[in-house]
């Protein structure tokens, strides 16, 4: 087959999985769009990649206005019309897209529907749901306007698809209630590209650039958006300023934006900006404990990937997230780390205070991280099920 893989803001399995299937024999393109802030994976050939494979950008010319409505909107339309144009050069059978703002997805699925190909949904979040949040902080109508709009399109979208891939089975009522055809949607975990982040010693070259040494280290890598509480890390970098600890947050945006204006001088807070891919694994074995976090209400619509690759580390985790999510369900599954409730600050700082005084434990939820990661995370099988919808779609 000749397929896209479309990952709109260039995370590292998606790019995996498009190596993968054209190391099988299919041609494969991958694009995503560079101006979109946020940690990126291996998004180039390297040497060993098949002649199959490319990779290709969307560019806008600057930073993409997540935040801006009205520039937001421009730069969507601008890259949905970027996007028509790479698929036409390759002329795919298939596109798998994920991880789109819902009018790049829509242009994307009408090119494909007017060229003959085969448009499956790789849905990481209810993005309705996600609008109702974040608008909703602002002015409540405004919230359930924005829901009822985002969603009549996303309802749309997905009951417009030729297949459609879930990450979670919690994704489900939400489709069925939309009149989604059930036998159109598959549901297939995420998961993280374990051979690309091997478990390294917490004596490694980058902690020691960062004088990370002879410190207990929290960390946070990846995304702290809206629908994380920042503030949950500022309440760790309080209770770490007393215990010769620190909290080191490795992201960008909003989130740590607010981070630098609420810190005070004594908090024991540093902040960096995202780090190359290929640095990722020695970021995060530099800490002792790999935090994530999500707000109560996020839970219904996203699943913190962030979570999976921290799996890989090595390391124990340690969540705020509501106990319905998958991604707290996996940390209990795993065995790797401790659940707290996602506004339960007193439970965050316990359980953090807990895994400060024992290193034994801290070893052994590692240890049960890793081996959950390298037993659960089965490059060839999730490839055999995203071969089967690919094949279904296109026939």
């Amino acid at each position: 087959m000749r397929v896209v893989v479309h990952d709109y803001v260039g995370h590292p399995f998606q790019a995996q999985l498009a190596r993968t299937l054209a190391a099988r024999g299919h041609s494969v393109l991958h694009l995503h769009c560079e101006s979109f802030v946020t940690g990126k994976g291996r998004l180039e050939r390297v040497a060993d990649d098949p002649p199959s494979l490319e990779f290709e950008v969307i560019a806008l010319g600057g930073e993409f206005a997540k935040y801006d409505i009205v520039r937001r909107l421009s730069h969507e339309l601008r890259s949905g019309r970027d996007l028509a144009s790479h698929l036409a050069a390759f002329r795919p059978d298939v596109v798998l897209s994920s991880n789109a703002p819902l009018v790049v997805q829509a242009l994307v699925q009408r090119w494909c529907s007017r060229s003959g190909v085969g448009f499956i949904f790789w849905q990481q979040d209810v993005i309705s749901a996600a609008a109702r949040r974040v608008l909703g902080s602002r002015s409540r109508p405004l919230g359930v306007v924005a829901e009822q709009a985002v969603a009549s399109l996303e309802r749309r979208l997905l009951r417009r698809s030729d297949g459609i891939v879930i990450i979670a089975g919690d994704f489900l009522p939400i489709l069925t209630r939309w009149g989604v055809n059930e036998e159109r949607v598959t549901v297939i975990e995420n998961w993280a590209p374990i051979d690309e982040l091997p478990a390294l010693p917490r004596d490694n070259a980058w902690a020691r650039e960062q004088g990370l040494e002879g410190k207990a280290v929290y960390l946070y890598s990846g995304t702290l958006g809206f629908k994380h509480d920042p503030s949950l890390m500022l309440e760790l970098a309080r209770w770490a300023g007393g215990q010769d600890a620190l909290v080191l947050v490795v992201s960008e945006g909003p989130g740590a934006d607010w981070l630098g204006e609420h810190a005070l001088p004594d908090d024991a807070l540093r902040l960096l900006p995202y780090q190359p891919y290929e640095r990722l694994p020695e970021v995060l074995a530099s800490a002792d404990v790999l935090v994530a976090v999500l707000e109560p209400d996020a839970g219904e619509f996203s699943v913190p990937s962030k979570v999976l690759t921290y799996l890989c580390a090595g390391r124990p985790l340690l969540g705020a997230l509501p106990a319905d999510n998958l991604a707290a369900r996996v940390i209990e599954r795993s065995g790797g780390g401790i659940v707290v409730p996602p506004r339960d600050r007193r439970a965050l700082v316990a359980a953090a205070e807990e895994l400060l005084a024992d290193s034994g434990r801290r070893g052994e939820l590692g240890q049960a991280a890793r081996s959950y990661a390298e037993t659960t995370f089965d490059l060839a099988e999730i490839t055999d099920r995203f071969e089967e919808v690919l094949e279904r779609v296109r026939r």
